[in-house]
């Protein structure tokens, strides 16, 4: 069963570069720094949370 799942994932893979005329490499890399990049509303909820923070340090100071 493992290897029948990793036969259609390489042949999807595979399918998915030929149709981007990307090399399987490249499409692969591709998906890897999308995946690893955080999400530009998390990154600015995070960044309200931050300064929210700060606030309260300063006002218990």
């Amino acid at each position: 069963m493992a290897l029948a799942s990793e036969r259609s994932d390489h042949q999807a893979q595979a399918q998915a570069a030929a149709l981007l005329q990307v090399s399987e490499t490249d499409l692969a890399a591709a998906v890897r720094e999308l995946l690893c990049r955080p999400a530009a509303d998390f990154d600015a909820a995070a960044q309200r949370i931050l300064h929210q923070n700060e606030e309260l340090d300063r006002q218990l100071a």
